[in-house]
């Protein structure tokens, strides 16, 4: 079951691709700010396919500015989609796991999951709270079949973070290149952007049996960001 919000031939497009590999994909356009809708996406999606047995909790976005700066509708956006989200549909989905006796719950977290950066209030605020949120509900799925567990990703080029590389090239007059190794090189030693692909790997393992005695966990790929 996909999940999220563009473009509709897009989306379309998205779930027709992945169609083709042979598996039924359907696609519900929930709002994750919402506490109602994740809970009827959850519902439908057991209806749909008859089991909840993994869930990627990856929905988030953004916005900088100085704390005194930063408006309070932002701050309860990014708080809503970016960790409450995340708890509504673990609550919603985690009996589902707990009944059937097998489950993994992936969260997207983030390094600001672990280290802070300036100008980020709400977002290290939101994906600190997922990592201890991971760590809770790992706890409380120990010896259940059900595991959760978190990613934690440095930079990713997704279109969020190339919208920060391109603010900063007009800001500073620079090329779009240019602003991205900048971006890069203050924090990570690697001077690579993760790619999502990447993301999604870790994923797959902490869906694999391999992972199924990892509780409340981190993994982190972030070019050597809090290697430091």
């Amino acid at each position: 079951m996909l999940n999220g919000f563009g473009d509709a031939a897009a989306i379309e497009k998205l779930r027709a691709d992945l169609a083709k590999a042979g598996v039924e994909v359907a696609y519900n356009g929930a709002d994750m700010s919402r506490p109602a809708q994740i809970a009827e996406l959850i519902a439908k999606t057991q209806a749909a396919f008859g089991s909840v047995d993994i869930l990627v909790n990856n929905a988030g976005i953004q916005h900088v500015a100085p704390i005194e700066d930063f408006p309070a509708e932002k701050w309860d956006a990014i708080i809503a989609i970016n960790l409450s989200a995340t708890f509504h549909a673990i609550h919603a989905a985690l009996p589902l796991m707990k009944a059937k006796k097998w489950g993994r719950i992936i969260n997207i977290a983030s390094t600001h999951g672990l280290v802070a950066s300036a100008h980020k209030v709400a977002y290290v605020a939101a994906k600190h709270g997922i990592v201890g949120l991971t760590k809770v509900v790992g706890m409380e799925c120990a010896d259940s079949g059900v595991t959760c567990n978190a990613i934690c990703p440095g930079w990713v080029l997704t279109p969020l973070v190339q919208k920060q590389i391109e603010a900063r090239a007009n800001a500073q007059n620079i090329t779009v290149e240019k602003a991205g190794y900048d971006l890069l090189a203050e924090k990570q030693p690697q001077h690579q952007f993760t790619k999502p692909e990447q993301i999604a790997g870790l994923a797959l393992f902490l869906a694999s049996d391999t992972a199924s005695n990892m509780q409340g966990a981190q993994l982190v790929s972030d070019g050597g960001w809090t290697a430091q």
